[in-house]
């Protein structure tokens, strides 16, 4: 018996769209799913280069205009990787217009962007989804099952840092990532909502924060426009613009449940190149993953005997692990691009049982809850409460 199809049309194709285009193209590849899903359009502006985007990225077509993509009765889901400027003018079009709504994270630039999202993907009873793939890491997912099963006890403590250093030169271009008005915030939102995003996952809700932004280039070269990774195609010669977002993010939290927070995010840490990392110490255990090394955990236990307590190294690569089933032999690792597959193999699972996908935009407005409280604790230099 044939699957139900849904059918797909996706905003935007470079580096979230490649990872996207990548998840919807391989999942049903390694997951039995009760759903077929259809690669049907992939929308861009520049018809030259969505064109071959397709193509290359194996969509069966295109357009120029997301408003095409709503008109299509045959499309399902929409799925928006565009920069944070047009998030909320896509979805709050795509609810009306009756389409499931994935979106890239933060879900909005703003607070109130991201609560209209979310009231319109509610009225109009649609799913909807928000690409925090990090949750999605097997070996995030096991934390999350050890943190449920009480092997960390109470939690004390959650620390974590994003850092990179790919704008370090203060030579590199402007590029849409550098401007409040298209990206929203810089580190903050970029980095520092996927740290905000698995704290909630695994600790709980987030009750005050203390926080402070920096920005240490203040201008830079105009940009002559983006690669599909996180680079510039070049600067327009003799030209500076004011960068209008923060390098670096830091805040201290405290939980609803007691636990204590730091957070740290930036792209101006020397020789990092993608480091997200989190430590969780409780009264029975603590536990340590970094994205570097995304198959691995590692995990103490404070209930080993004497002598032979320490930091054990688990892979999270087992049969019995969340989400290996569909992928290798034990030892045999997956990679970045997993984690969307996995996120992508949910949200479809979910749609077709009728239930909302998770995160979803209720997680989205939460966070940005979150990096609103933050950005107005460093504008008043004192703790907001959410």
């Amino acid at each position: 018996m044939a699957k139900k199809q849904l059918k797909i049309a996706l905003i935007g194709y470079q580096f979230m769209g490649k990872a996207h285009s990548n998840a919807y193209r391989q999942v049903a590849k390694f997951f039995d799913l009760p759903v077929e899903p259809v690669m049907k359009t992939l929308c861009g502006r520049n018809e030259e280069r969505v064109r071959a985007a397709a193509e290359h990225l194996g969509w069966q077509g295109y357009a120029t205009d997301y408003r095409q993509v709503l008109d299509d009765p045959e499309i399902d889901i929409v799925d928006i990787a565009t920069p944070g400027s047009s998030h909320c003018e896509i979805a709050v079009a795509a609810a009306k217009a009756g389409k499931h709504v994935f979106c890239e994270k933060p879900i909005g630039n703003t607070l109130d962007e991201a609560r209209r999202m979310l009231e319109a993907v509610k009225a109009a009873g649609v799913k909807h989804a928000v690409f925090h793939n990090y949750r999605k890491a097997p070996a995030v997912a096991l934390i999350k099952r050890m943190i449920d099963e009480g092997r960390l006890g109470t939690i004390y403590h959650w620390r974590a840092v994003y850092l990179q250093d790919w704008i370090i030169d203060p030579n590199f271009p402007l590029v849409w990532r550098l401007d409040k008005e298209v990206a929203g915030s810089g580190s903050h939102g970029d980095l520092g909502a996927h740290l905000i995003d698995l704290a909630r996952f695994l600790v709980g809700e987030i009750e005050e924060v203390s926080g402070l932004m920096h920005t240490f280039i203040k201008k830079r070269p105009r940009s002559a426009g983006a690669d599909g990774k996180l680079g510039a195609a070049g600067a327009v010669e003799g030209e500076l613009a004011d960068v209008t977002v923060d390098d670096a993010s830091l805040f201290l939290a405290r939980f609803r449940n007691g636990a204590l927070g730091t957070f740290e995010a930036t792209r101006f840490a020397q020789g990092r190149k993608n480091h997200n990392k989190f430590e969780i110490n409780g009264s029975k255990g603590s536990v340590v993953w970094c994205m570097e090394r995304m198959n691995e955990l590692e995990f103490y236990d404070a209930t080993d005997p004497e002598g032979l307590q320490g930091f054990r190294t688990i892979q999270a690569t087992e049969n019995s692990h969340p989400y290996m089933e569909g992928y290798w032999p034990v030892g045999h690792i997956i990679g970045y691009e997993h984690t969307f597959i996995n996120l992508v193999a949910d949200a479809l699972r979910a749609i077709a049982e009728d239930r909302n996908p998770s995160p979803d935009f209720v997680d989205g407005y939460e966070n940005q809850r979150v990096l609103d409280a933050v950005e107005r604790s460093h504008d008043s230099k004192s703790w907001v409460a959410l």
